[in-house]
């Protein structure tokens, strides 16, 4: 497993006076995969995956909560939630039909094995001509973007909230998708928003607070 570079430093160290070009010409090389890397069929179909998980809340009164989200890959846009206290087959299933009316359901649904996507998931999946993708088990790294939206998620706004139950739980979201969709900047976009910011370069900055002053929207006027 070891690279030229290391290989070459372990020489040094013997006594070796030798190039490191030397070691990498010498060097056994290695097959490349038969297909596609999963990273390289994620950047390759950006565009036309969405990709879903479970994000689990507790609320004030010690009861836990689920948010089901919906995250394109394309622009990385928060495209759908829904909070339950019961993540059913059959609910998730009507959540996905919700979150994709009529034609604008994606060429690939990439997910985790969590046992709430059971067999009206995958059927309901099936019937609207979805891919279903699911990841290897215990491997969250195959499903990055939805992963770092739940961190950002926790880390922007359910770590300094307090929630009181369902309904409360589903306005804090609203506002924050707004937000994470309309305003919020990312690096993997450029420093831009998911929903596109226009650069704006003249008139008064004002702040718009937003989740009661937790964040601001600023804009010219």
């Amino acid at each position: 497993m070891w690279g030229a570079p290391r290989i070459h430093g372990e020489l040094l160290k013997l006594g070796f006076e030798v190039a490191e070009s030397t070691v990498s010409k010498y060097m056994i090389r290695r097959r490349g995969p038969p297909s596609q890397t999963w990273g390289t069929f994620l950047r390759n179909h950006a565009d036309a995956i969405a990709a879903i998980d479970l994000c689990v809340v507790p609320t004030l009164t010690f009861e836990s909560l689920f948010a089901f989200l919906v995250v394109g890959h394309g622009r990385r846009q928060l495209l759908w939630f829904a909070v339950t206290r019961h993540p059913t087959a059959e609910r998730l299933a009507q959540q996905i039909v919700e979150a994709f009316p009529w034609d604008t359901a994606p060429a690939y649904l990439v997910r985790d094995n969590d046992g709430a996507y059971g067999q009206a998931f995958r059927r309901r999946v099936r019937t609207m001509g979805i891919r279903d993708r699911p990841i290897s088990p215990r491997s969250p790294w195959q499903n990055p973007y939805v992963e770092r939206l739940i961190g950002t998620l926790r880390r922007d706004c359910l770590d300094h909230a307090l929630i009181f139950g369902e309904r409360d739980l589903q306005r804090v979201l609203t506002l924050y998708s707004l937000y994470y969709n309309e305003t919020r900047t990312h690096l993997g976009l450029g420093k831009d928003a998911p929903l596109r910011r226009t650069v704006q370069r003249s008139g008064t900055i004002v702040a718009t607070p937003i989740l009661s002053g937790m964040h601001h929207r600023y804009a010219r006027i």
